[in-house]
């Protein structure tokens, strides 16, 4: 992570902005509250760009590992923060993808449109369409989305995939997208994919999914127009978000304290 981090977050940001720009697709960058509050004019810029900002809690804790009423005070402290900062945020992810039963409630009762990890569970990961959970003998206000198993930290750091690879390997799950008429997410965190080697991948993998008719907007745009797949005449749906867990790598030494 540190060679990384040598290239500045702005020009990480950047790289990502301008293959979104070039496609007219969007991007959800799901950001620690903390975090962002170092750095809020690269997310007005991320704003104004025409992607959108997320809730990725204050801190970058586990959920499961903290009480409820933990949970609640990170959730609202990060949506007090984006509030004093301007910036609008409608959906969330958890740190880590990790919830546990009290978060659905929680997310609940602070009014989020969207959830970008509860998808990221075996049992719903293989879905093709938005859905919503149960809580507390209810339907839940908010949508949730099935979240690819590819992320950028798998297809590196585990796998050893190349650029190439990676290409591949997300093309393959676009195809399938396009065959089954669905919609398909990946969390691709930019302090990877904004990197020269990587910004290439982002970049094929968009122009593939265009050439087979999809849509690529931001989760709010996508939610907003329907959750049974009116992809506003196209074939399929495809959300690029990437978390914000860190601007420097001295933010991870923090996590500690």
């Amino acid at each position: 992570m540190y060679r990384f981090h040598r290239l500045p977050f702005e020009k990480i940001v950047g790289n990502i902005l301008e293959v979104t720009e070039k496609h007219g697709a969007g991007f959800t960058f799901p950001t620690v509250a903390s975090v962002a509050t170092q750095k809020p004019e690269l997310l007005r810029k991320i704003v104004d760009s025409g992607c959108e900002v997320a809730v990725h809690g204050y801190r970058h804790v586990k959920y499961p590992l903290v009480s409820a009423q933990s949970q609640e005070n990170d959730v609202r402290r990060a949506l007090h923060t984006y509030a004093r900062l301007g910036i609008k945020v409608t959906g969330f992810r958890a740190p880590y993808n990790a919830y546990d039963g009290n978060t659905p409630a929680i997310l609940n009762r602070a009014g989020f449109l969207w959830d970008g990890g509860i998808g990221y569970s075996p049992a719903n990961r293989e879905r093709k369409d938005m859905f919503r959970v149960n809580v507390e003998g209810r339907e839940s206000s908010f949508v949730c989305i099935p979240l690819n198993f590819l992320s950028d930290d798998l297809m590196i750091d585990v796998y050893g995939y190349t650029p190439r690879q990676m290409v591949n390997a997300l093309n393959g799950a676009l195809d399938d997208a396009s065959k089954s008429r669905s919609v398909v997410m990946f969390d691709l965190h930019p302090i990877r994919m904004g990197q020269p080697e990587y910004v290439a991948v982002l970049d094929r993998v968009i122009s593939h999914g265009k050439s087979l008719g999809g849509w690529f907007p931001t989760v709010t745009e996508a939610v907003s127009s329907g959750e049974k797949g009116d992809w506003r005449g196209n074939r399929f749906c495809c959300l690029l978000t990437g978390d914000i867990d860190n601007f420097y790598f001295s933010d991870y030494l923090r996590r500690l304290s």
